[in-house]
Formats: C-alpha cells, sequence, structure tokens
C-alpha cells in the first residue's frame, strides 16, 4: 500500500461516514425509503450514462443474472433497513451497527470458503467486535435511542454482507463491477419506490439542503463513489483495501457527534473502539516470515 492508496482510503472512509450525516439530514425533506429509491433511480441513470461513455458492456452472461436479482434484492433491503434506521436513531449507533458487517461477512466465509478460515487473530477481533455491537446495543442512553433502529442496523449489516457473498459465490463475480453495481441499483429503484408510502409521507419540508443531499447521494455515492472503490479494488490487494474500513464508524460516530451535537453515551465510545479493533484485526494481513 503506497502513499496514495492509503490516502485514496482514508479519504474514502470520511466520505462514506459523511454519507450517514448526509442521508440523517436528507430525511428531514424526504421519507427515508423514497429516498433510499430517488437514489438509485438517480444512480441508474448516472451509471448508464458512465457506461456508454467508457464503453462497457451492458450485456450480462445468463449465468449471472441470478446472483445480480439477488444481490438486487439484499441491496434492497440493506437500504430499507439503513435509511429506515437512520432516521430514527443517531448516525453514531447505527453506524457502530451497520459497520459491523465485516464480523458476519468473516462467519459467513469461515463456513462456505475452505480458504478463510477463522485465525485466532480473527477470532479474537470477532469477539472484540461482537462485544463492541453487544455494548452498543445495550445501552438506552440518549434521547434518540431506539431499539427498532438498532435492530435495522443490524439487518442491514447482514444484507451488506450478504451482498459480497453473492457477488463472490455465483458468476456475478466474472462481470465488470459496473455490471454488478448496476444490478443493485436497477433492481432496488422500482421496489423501493413502490414500498416508499408504505413507510410515511414521501415528502416532508423539503429545502434546498435536503436536494443537494440527495444528489450528493446519487453521484458521490451511490454511482460514482462505489465505481471508485472498486478501482481501487483493481490496483490493491483486496486484504489492504478492506483493512481501512475499520475507519468508517470511526469518522461516522466524530461526525454525528461534531456536525449534528450527538449525545454519544461512553459506552457508546467503548463499543466504538471495540468493533474498529475488531474489524482491524479481522482484515489484518498476518506477516509472513522468511
Amino acid at each position: 500500500m503506497d502513499a496514495f492508496g492509503a490516502a485514496a482510503l482514508i479519504a474514502f472512509a470520511l466520505h462514506l461516514a459523511f454519507n450517514q450525516v448526509v442521508i440523517k439530514v436528507t430525511s428531514g425533506g424526504f421519507g427515508p425509503v423514497f429516498q433510499a429509491g430517488v437514489r438509485s433511480a438517480g444512480a441508474v441513470l448516472v451509471l448508464y450514462l458512465w457506461m456508454r461513455m467508457r464503453g462497457v458492456s451492458f450485456s450480462v452472461p445468463r449465468p449471472a443474472w441470478a446472483g445480480g436479482i439477488a444481490s438486487g434484492l439484499f441491496f434492497t433491503i440493506e437500504f430499507i433497513c439503513l435509511f429506515s434506521a437512520l432516521d430514527i436513531t443517531t448516525v453514531s449507533r447505527a453506524s457502530v451497527i451497520f459497520y459491523s458487517m465485516p464480523v458476519w461477512l468473516s462467519l459467513i466465509a469461515h463456513v462456505f470458503f475452505p480458504g478463510e478460515r477463522l485465525t485466532p487473530a480473527k477470532v479474537l477481533g470477532l469477539v472484540l467486535a461482537m462485544s463492541g455491537v453487544a455494548v452498543a446495543l445495550a445501552d438506552r442512553s440518549g434521547g434518540s435511542v431506539s431499539w427498532t433502529g438498532d435492530v435495522l442496523a443490524l439487518v442491514a449489516a447482514f444484507c451488506w454482507a450478504a451482498i459480497v457473498i453473492c457477488v463472490r459465490a455465483t458468476p456475478l463475480s466474472t462481470v465488470p463491477p459496473a455490471q454488478q453495481l448496476m444490478f443493485q441499483v436497477l433492481v432496488s429503484a422500482p421496489i423501493l419506490l413502490v414500498l416508499a408510502p408504505l413507510f410515511g409521507p414521501l415528502l416532508r419540508e423539503v429545502a434546498p439542503i435536503h436536494l443537494a443531499g440527495l444528489l450528493f447521494q446519487i453521484i458521490a455515492i451511490a454511482s460514482l463513489g462505489f465505481l471508485v472503490w472498486f478501482w481501487l479494488m483493481t490496483i490493491y490487494p483486496a486484504s489492504s483495501v478492506a483493512s481501512f474500513s475499520f475507519l468508517s464508524p470511526v469518522f461516522s460516530v466524530i461526525l454525528g457527534w461534531v456536525l449534528l451535537s450527538e449525545h454519544v453515551a461512553p459506552s457508546v465510545w467503548g463499543a466504538l473502539v471495540l468493533v474498529a479493533s475488531g474489524i482491524y484485526l479481522i482484515n489484518r494481513k498476518p506477516r509472513v516470515h522468511p
């Protein structure tokens, strides 16, 4: 990992963390599921234009369709849960729980991928991270604490892990990243928009800041942002890229505290340390001694 890669991955972790704040703020103008649906629909358009300009084929081999549709359905559930969680709980709590995804992914990979067995360091990481999630769930202090929000953030983390499994365990892994992402936003957009009225009013008190937040999510996160992530994955080893994921919950808690003046209880700071340390150990590549 060179200096450019480290700087890019730190910036991307900060970018994702800032997005949690943007979702929370944008919920002031749009219903959470409607917001997610518009984001996916907008991302379809941006991705379409980007693929046309770059000459990326829209043709996907038939064997990859099942994995693509499954990943799109998990993507749909993930963002119903995450956006709803951020609407009723704090950014700090939702992020600590949501970014526990590598924990659940490691457990699944241990069962289904023989080459990814748990090492002692990973087991320690799992114990630390799961303890952190338990601490976060157990903390009931603060004015924006919701059992529903906590559980929704946890389900979103499970779905995120399921998407990774869909990509890795099916022929979907053979198609370009842009096509993988197109499956996810193309499947999710109509479902989210149809279901949105079931989750309350579509529009709240819409202001320019909410429109700006929606545009930020469409362009900087749901389409081009994830393409940058995939691009970094093609340049640097996946294990090195993944090791920076522990920074996202750290940045999310700090930004929620600084930008939204959220009350972060000492137990949540403790949960953050446990989860971040656990994620680092799970993704840490063991040193090979000569």
